[in-house]
């Protein structure tokens, strides 16, 4: 089995269709297509529904994809082994970082790293953190600060826990309260994250362990707009408290969250049995120095 028609498909699914994926690849649609032909001719059975779009997995499909994830990112630690067993520095590190609480975390482990090792380049992406799980199982991305994540997959090394901070406005009839549980919430509506942040797994558990699921008035992935959501009346919305005491304003009242398991505990996360760079590992060994009450 080709590696290279075994990309073809992946990046197929991920990219949303075949023009997208040739992109990714640097080769032509109709190469796209051809390579993804010839491993369907291979197996003997369809692997994408091209009538759908974008184009949908089969059955077949879906085993083979999350195969062929793996494999691929077999293949990267195969070459960055050996690159490190013949000495050759990589002199980058890929990572992951998620929108929320990444400044006050992350932002003095980066001045930190640059000036211990100032020729390792940094490739930085930003998503929500189911994403950069996602990233992370395919090898896109060595390393991702995520919430503890739920997976076996997965190696984690806790950075920070924080309780979470319910956003009222002003006029809310808990607005004044010491505390608030999520059942004292039920009949107001809820902002939340955008789907890909792992935040929102916390609330929507809790919520369900309360014994109702939240009404969402919306969704955003932009702190600013959220509180500014808040400030308007159109619901409430939750920080961990790091983020929060960032985000003070006036039309907006900050109350702590009693309820039990929702503690926000961001960490780093990479691929159970991969390889990690050098590079990967000097970053884990400064998170540890850097955050050592939670290592």
């Amino acid at each position: 089995m080709d590696l290279r028609t075994l990309r073809a498909l992946v990046e197929v699914v991920r990219q949303g269709g075949f023009s997208q994926a040739a992109k990714t690849v640097f080769a032509t649609q109709p190469t796209v297509s051809k390579a993804v032909r010839q491993l369907e001719d291979e197996i003997g059975m369809p692997l994408l529904d091209r009538q759908a779009q974008p184009p949908r997995l089969t059955e077949a499909g879906d085993i083979v994809y999350r195969r062929a994830v793996k494999m691929l990112a077999e293949r990267d630690d195969l070459y960055a082994e050996l690159d490190e067993l013949r000495g050759l520095a990589r002199g980058s590190l890929r990572l992951g970082l998620p929108p929320l609480g990444s400044n006050a975390l992350f932002a003095p482990m980066f001045a930190r790293f640059r000036s211990r090792y100032p020729r390792i380049e940094i490739s930085l992406l930003e998503h929500g953190g189911h994403r950069l799980e996602e990233m992370v199982m395919a090898g896109d991305i060595e390393l991702a600060a995520s919430l503890r994540p739920e997976s076996a997959n997965f190696e984690w090394q806790p950075v920070a826990r924080e309780p979470l901070i319910a956003l009222l406005p002003a006029d809310h009839p808990c607005a004044n309260a010491a505390s608030v549980g999520l059942a004292d919430l039920r009949n107001s509506p809820f902002i939340l994250f955008e789907s890909g942040f792992a935040l929102n797994r916390i609330i929507q558990d809790a919520c369900l362990r309360a014994g109702f699921a939240p009404a969402v008035a919306a969704r955003s992935g932009q702190i600013d707009f959220i509180v500014a959501l808040v400030t308007a009346g159109l619901g409430v919305a939750f920080l961990p408290r790091i983020k929060a005491d960032e985000e003070r304003c006036a039309g907006v009242s900050q109350v702590p969250l009693r309820d039990a398991r929702t503690d926000w505990e961001m960490g780093l996360v990479w691929r159970r049995g991969g390889y990690l760079s050098q590079a990967a590992q000097a970053w884990l060994a400064l998170a540890r120095e850097m955050h050592p009450d939670t290592a």
